[in-house]
């Protein structure tokens, strides 16, 4: 990534409420992916460069927004990964408060984009909970929309 686009990612990150549109559900879709990456032991960087190829599906060839998803995904791996004051446990509480408070949200769920990080497990302990988080997110996203 560009020097110029990693300083301006510190600036949003810094500001990313008053800079970046529609930030909330960006974070929100970089807690999905982070929530399916960090439950793998070995992350691998094919995580990552499939994060940027569905951001660019996403947000239509936008560049920008693909890079803002993915920084925003390494980050809270990253936190993740060093327990710095955030683990799956209380990232999965956050998605279900978001859900709460923003029902639609729930449309960003994509199943099937998650189920694509499957492929890059290479163990089977890892596979199953991966799994088992992508039944809980179906779950929770078919209980969000039948509320509505």
């Amino acid at each position: 990534m560009k020097l110029g686009f990693r300083i301006k990612h510190y600036f949003y990150n810094a500001f990313r409420e008053i800079f970046v549109h529609h930030h909330g559900s960006l974070t929100f879709r970089a807690k999905l992916f982070s929530l399916i990456i960090a439950a793998n032991d070995h992350t691998k960087i094919d995580n990552f460069i499939l994060v940027k190829k569905l951001g660019l599906q996403i947000y239509k060839e936008d560049e920008e927004r693909a890079n803002l998803l993915l920084l925003s995904t390494k980050e809270l791996v990253q936190k993740i990964k060093e327990k710095n004051d955030l683990d799956i446990d209380s990232l999965i509480l956050r998605i279900q408060n978001e859900l709460k408070v923003v029902p639609r949200y729930a449309h960003k769920i994509d199943i099937d984009a998650l189920k694509l990080f499957l492929e890059h497990s290479d163990n089977e302990d890892t596979l199953l909970y991966q799994k088992n988080i992508i039944e809980f997110l179906e779950k929770l996203k078919n209980e969000t929309l039948t509320k509505k």
